[in-house]
């Protein structure tokens, strides 16, 4: 009785001089008229996330991932049933802009869709067009997005590295350079940003011989040179200060307990003809395949582009487009809201422009921005994509939440942070399983739509067999919307044939309708 008189006076004296300070301070107006009970607004507003993404929205409803698509990626990681019961989320019948793909009742031959590793290699030799002395075909059209470490911890590289290693798949390093968890067996794509990270001078200038000297270090596979990115286009990278320690701050070559921000801009190159030269520098000086990264703004830039490429003496290998859905760790709200374009609007108008000129069979194509699920995939394949990069499908892959504390450095699931309690969580070792998991069904996915559509795979989708609903009275094709022509989104003969016989063992059959 009298230790429960003890922790009632407590608990009063505790009140107390919480009401005693609210009323006292002058910073929050809320909790000075309505002392302690106005601390539940903050408290309700602290797990406001959780309370969404667990208990107010529906299946359907909730951004950046619904609980539908993130419960998809989780079943799918684990290797547990991925179905769902009794029909769609969706409101089909009314729904504005859903993207519906049209089955065939035939098929041409189509590959075994039993097979566990579901093989899903690209359609176009990464650097074969232009002749690049290391040119390869990618094993898998399905890799793994630009995420820097510093960005995210070093258990979540590894788990991912790893991952792309189990799955054939490659991983981009991001910019922030190439770390010791980049070096798990995966093979790489080397970013290269404003900041050099790892080939830059003491200035911040671009270096060609520390570059060589990273990529003979690693299985670095291609390169590529990052313009922007759709989450934050024209501000550059950003990693906050409570991220930069130590091992970052050596790796990159910056001042620790400093925010790091890249230039919006590189210094290497000026213009659309001094960066074809310095793609084709670095092309020859390392012999890998060259390509950028961008999200889409104002189309000059891609115009000029194309038409110096026309030429036929100069050109990129493969082309990034990163939409402005995309994620990212840190930006501005203004700009992960309302700056580049959206991704399937992003990318035609930059296919379109190549296709005007009859360049598309020579370069990759590589997409981004919520990719990683398989009915955006679809479209972007069906748009002309070749390839797709995933991030945020990854790291929920990993146990990433949603909890959208990226940019705080208290990610919960030790992903995205540096706080070493944080990090201590994350067990790479099992994680980079579910990371190659969710590569492979995704694969398995695409393979399935692919042979609904009577097609051995995804790239031979084309801009026609997917249509975009306009609520249950209107529908348009893929095609029409984005106003391609005959043909576009589409590969060339040769190709075609080429990536049919490669997964089916049988050359190529016209499927019937």
């Amino acid at each position: 009785m009298r230790a429960r008189s003890i922790g009632a006076a407590a608990a009063a004296s505790a009140l107390a001089l919480v009401a005693a300070r609210d009323l006292t301070q002058k910073k929050h107006a809320l909790l000075r008229n309505f002392p302690v009970i106005g601390h539940a607004r903050y408290l309700v507003e602290m797990i406001g996330p959780e309370l969404r993404q667990y208990v107010v929205t529906s299946n359907e409803e909730e951004r950046p991932f619904s609980r539908d698509q993130r419960t998809w990626i989780y079943a799918s990681a684990k290797e547990e049933n991925n179905y769902f019961g009794f029909g769609t989320d969706v409101d089909v019948e009314h729904v504005q802009g859903h993207a519906y793909v049209k089955q065939r009742t035939f098929a041409g031959p189509l590959p075994d869709l039993n097979d566990p590793q579901a093989p899903l290699p690209s359609a176009k030799i990464l650097g074969g067009p232009r002749g690049r002395a290391k040119a390869f075909r990618p094993a898998s059209v399905v890799n793994i997005s630009a995420m820097s470490f510093g960005s995210l911890s070093g258990p979540a590289i590894t788990a991912l590295n790893k991952g792309a290693a189990l799955a054939g798949a490659m991983q981009n390093t991001g910019e922030g350079g190439l770390s010791p968890y980049h070096r798990n067996g995966g093979d790489l794509i080397l970013q290269i940003g404003t900041s050099y990270f790892g080939c830059r001078n003491e200035d911040g200038t671009f270096n060609i011989d520390k570059l060589k000297e990273v990529v003979a270090s690693a299985p670095v596979k291609a390169l590529e040179i990052k313009l922007s990115q759709g989450a934050k286009p024209g501000l550059g990278g950003l990693l906050p200060a409570a991220k930069v320690t130590p091992e970052i701050a050596e790796i990159r070559g910056i001042p620790l307990g400093k925010d790091c921000a890249s230039p919006s801009r590189h210094t290497a190159f000026h213009d659309v003809d001094s960066m074809l030269d310095f793609v084709e520098l670095l092309a020859a000086e390392t012999g890998l395949p060259v390509g950028i990264k961008s999200a889409i703004g104002e189309m000059d830039f891609w115009r000029e582009l194309a038409t110096l490429m026309a030429r036929g003496d100069r050109g990129v290998d493969f082309v990034t487009i990163d939409g402005g859905e995309g994620g990212t760790g840190a930006a501005p709200l203004m700009f992960s809201d309302s700056v580049s374009l959206p991704f399937r609007m992003g990318f035609s108008r930059v296919y379109s422009t190549f296709a005007e000129r009859g360049l598309t069979d020579d370069i990759t194509f590589i997409g981004g921005g919520k990719l990683g699920l398989p009915d955006n995939a679809v479209v972007a394949f069906a748009l002309g994509v070749d390839m797709i990069n995933v991030a945020r499908e990854a790291m929920l892959s990993i146990g990433c939440l949603q909890a959208q504390k990226c940019h705080t450095d208290k990610c919960p699931t030790g992903i995205a942070t540096q706080d070493p309690w944080l990090v201590h969580g994350l067990d790479a070792e099992s994680k980079s399983t579910r990371a190659g998991v969710y590569l492979r069904t995704l694969r398995k996915e695409l393979r399935k739509v692919s042979a609904a559509v009577g097609v051995a795979h995804p790239a031979l989708i084309t801009a026609t067999d997917i249509e975009i609903m306009n609520g249950d009275y209107d529908a348009r094709t893929l095609a029409g919307v984005y106003g391609y022509k005959d043909g576009w989104g589409e590969l060339g003969p040769r190709l075609a044939a080429e990536i049919a016989t490669l997964v089916t063992g049988t050359p190529a059959a016209e499927p019937t309708s």
